[in-house]
């Protein structure tokens, strides 16, 4: 499917230089105009509190702050324009510990090194197709870290049904409302230029 991307803003994030370039150029080439660029964790969370990108791309390993600590910044300083902004982690480590924990820290896709123009394209895609609910539980602030329904579990609120139920109900609160109107942003500037 192709999508008009030339209003959508994104920030890439990796303190090396070859890969921040590739990176920006694979993104022009889909069609991102709006394309900001910072070399480490400090200088992209101010990118994010000026421009409020619509989908961030950090590496893990920067120094001083790293990845994940730049998405927890993100996530939970109340200066961060926009806490629900996805976040795809780059990384060379595609251990599943390493994938849990940065699920667990609030990244909403993994894409790993070396990577393709493809693998890119399709976490952008899965972001604007299937954008996932927010889960705030006080320990934990990020994307549904639920990817697969379970047919073993059979607990009171089996996925699956509590989706549908979801999907037929509005956002009650206003952290909610928010959150829906930032993810409809985000699908509205990214609409299927075959319609």
């Amino acid at each position: 499917m192709s999508y008009t991307l030339n209003k959508a803003k994104i920030l890439i994030v990796d303190d090396m230089k070859p890969m921040l370039a590739l990176t920006q150029s694979v993104l022009k080439i889909f069609g991102f105009k709006n394309v900001f660029v910072a070399g480490g964790g400090e200088e992209a969370f101010e990118i994010v509190c000026k421009e409020d990108p619509d989908i961030v791309i950090t590496d893990w390993m920067m120094s001083p702050m790293d990845g994940l600590e730049l998405a927890s910044v993100i996530r939970r300083n109340p200066a961060a324009p926009n806490p629900y902004v996805p976040i795809i982690m780059m990384t060379g480590f595609s251990s599943r510990l390493r994938v849990e924990n940065a699920r667990d820290k609030g990244i909403t896709e993994f894409l790993v090194k070396p990577f393709s123009s493809q693998d890119l394209y399709k976490r952008v895609v899965q972001i604007i197709e299937r954008p996932r609910q927010f889960v705030d539980s006080g320990t934990f602030f990020g994307p549904d870290r639920r990817r697969k329904a379970s047919a073993d579990y059979k607990g009171p609120r089996r996925r699956g049904k509590e989706e549908k139920e979801e999907e037929n109900n509005t956002p009650k609160t206003e952290e909610q409302k928010r959150a829906a109107n930032i993810l409809k942003k985000l699908h509205e500037e990214t609409k299927n230029i075959s319609n």
